[in-house]
């Protein structure tokens, strides 16, 4: 039996960071359902401190998603919120598919508050290590 797959991040600021990788993959943020969030508090199966509110709308505290609208098939990610900083090397990243536009991005995603780590290569492959604001490495291959 498959399984299907989710990717976690587990961010300081989950819905800053939600908004900034959307932004970078062209994705979208999951829309947040306010009412379904003030039915489960009036209900007595959430509390307000489970809430925050970000950019004027209300949300779950602990975290939000993106996906990929033109593919929703593929896996969304979920940023879930932890309260300790990030401290070493990720075990687990994401390779983001840029292809020869990859130094064009690298410098979009720097102006944006990503962080060239270095650059390699491997035979024909090259790709550009990068940190998001929050520490966590990605590569552009």
């Amino acid at each position: 039996m498959s399984m299907e797959l989710q990717v976690t991040v587990d961010p300081e600021m989950p819905h800053e960071l939600t908004k900034w990788w959307a932004d970078a993959l062209g994705w979208e943020v999951e829309p947040s359902d306010e009412e379904f969030i003030r039915g489960l508090i009036s209900a007595g199966h959430a509390q307000v401190s489970d809430t925050t509110t970000f950019e004027g709308v209300l949300v779950w505290q602990q975290g939000a998603a993106i996906r990929d609208p033109d593919h929703p098939q593929r896996p969304r990610v979920v940023f879930q919120w932890v309260p300790e900083s990030k401290q070493t090397k990720n075990r687990l990243h994401l390779d983001l598919q840029a292809g020869d536009g990859r130094e064009d991005l690298a410098a979009v995603l720097e102006s944006k508050g990503a962080t060239i780590m270095h650059r390699r290569s491997q035979g024909p492959y090259r790709w550009i290590t990068m940190s998001d604001p929050e520490g966590n490495e990605f590569c552009l291959c």
